[in-house]
């Protein structure tokens, strides 16, 4: 697939000769498993893709902000104390955020004109909208003379993105600054922790979207939120402090919830979580059948449990199995978006291969380049090389 056009070219065609712009990237992520239940402080499994958020950006000498994106169009607005969120759905959003996240540790700063480049696939859940606040985070801390390190920058940014009304928690953020190449990273909260994770080279792992998107900004917000809300109070129910609590008595403690979407949540979590751990001792120990296997389990509670998947993602998981993959599953906050696919690296062709004749021959709008694409495991974005 070929990239989009330089950034920084494009920075100084939009705004104008200057100083010599600067350049950060982030990446979106694929979990591998571990699906809600990051927000409750449980571990999961992400791979940073090699696929990035660009942006070339210059300090301005005033607090305005002015970003220009081909995808989504431009935005500008003056960076105060006290930002307020636009209209629900709107790319700005993220903008505001990051300039929010920024100001609530440093203070306001200088503002920015910048050009926003994506290679990543919007509501796709790949966390687009994540690598873009960290992407703009970084550049604001770049362009006022600010370093951050990977501790600081996970104490704004999940706060960072809820101000776009969506309570996730930190497995994006955490992914697309701290992966490393080669590697899964399996990420733990309370105390934060990312460790790497090698993929065994036999492995091979696709990403393929359902062609069905859903916002997290916008109409998924709700139900998204819905599913964090039901594990909470779940949990609060049956007088744990916290989900770590839970998990060693979790079977005996769900009996105690009456049948219904509380109960559901909670043993989707619970049941997730030990699969988390399945899955990283399978990986370790280079058992891609297991991992294949957890990885259908997932989705199925995912799909059952949680209610979270859609008839297209339900399809998606059946093709790949038919087409010679070892398991997949739902990837992301559902309701539309992406399937990751686990098969031997041998046989990741003949499973592309397969999922284009058993899924997408005839469906509009497919592009091969877009919405198939093999996971290259990739390094975040603090350990980039400066270009």
């Amino acid at each position: 697939m070929q990239g989009p056009p330089d950034p920084r070219e494009r920075l100084l065609g939009l705004f104008g000769a200057g100083g010599e712009p600067s350049f950060v990237e982030a990446p979106g992520r694929v979990n591998l498993i571990g699906e809600h239940i990051d927000y409750h402080n449980l571990a999961v499994l992400p791979v940073a893709l090699d696929r990035r958020i660009r942006v070339a950006f210059r300090a301005r000498s005033d607090a305005r902000i002015s970003a220009v994106s081909a995808e989504y169009g431009s935005r500008e607005f003056e960076w105060t104390a006290q930002l307020a969120p636009v209209a629900r759905g709107d790319w700005e959003n993220y903008l505001r955020a990051a300039a929010q996240a920024v100001a609530g540790r440093w203070g306001s700063g200088k503002g920015v004109d910048a050009v926003v480049d994506s290679r990543l696939p919007a509501a796709a859940g790949l966390s687009s909208s994540s690598a873009l606040l960290v992407a703009f985070t970084l550049a604001l801390l770049e362009a006022n003379g600010l370093e951050a390190s990977f501790t600081e920058l996970m104490e704004i940014l999940p706060a960072g993105e809820q101000f776009v009304g969506t309570r996730g928690g930190g497995m994006d953020h955490a992914a697309s600054l701290e992966s490393r190449a080669g590697c899964a990273s399996l990420v733990e909260f309370a105390p934060l922790s990312v460790r790497p994770i090698p993929v065994p080279e036999g492995w091979g792992f696709l990403v393929a979207h359902s062609l069905q998107t859903a916002e997290k900004s916008g109409s998924a917000r709700e139900e998204y939120n819905l599913r964090r809300a039901g594990g909470t109070t779940a949990l609060a129910r049956l007088g744990f402090a916290s989900y770590r609590e839970a998990l060693p008595v979790a079977l005996d403690a769900a009996l105690r919830l009456q049948r219904g979407p509380e109960r559901d949540a909670f043993l989707h979590v619970t049941s997730e979580a030990l699969r988390v751990r399945a899955a990283v001792a399978a990986m370790e120990s280079d058992d891609a059948v297991v991992f294949g296997r957890l990885l259908l389990e997932s989705h199925a509670s995912l799909r059952d449990q949680l209610r979270v998947s859609c008839p297209a993602l339900n399809q998606l998981v059946e093709a790949a199995m038919e087409s010679g993959a070892l398991g997949a599953r739902l990837t992301g906050a559902g309701f539309g978006g992406c399937v990751v696919v686990l098969c031997r690296a041998e046989d990741r062709q003949a499973v592309r291969r397969g999922l284009v004749d058993r899924f997408y021959a005839g469906r509009a709008g497919f592009d091969e380049r877009i919405h198939l694409m093999d996971v290259r495991p990739a390094p975040g974005a603090l350990h980039l090389e400066k270009k």
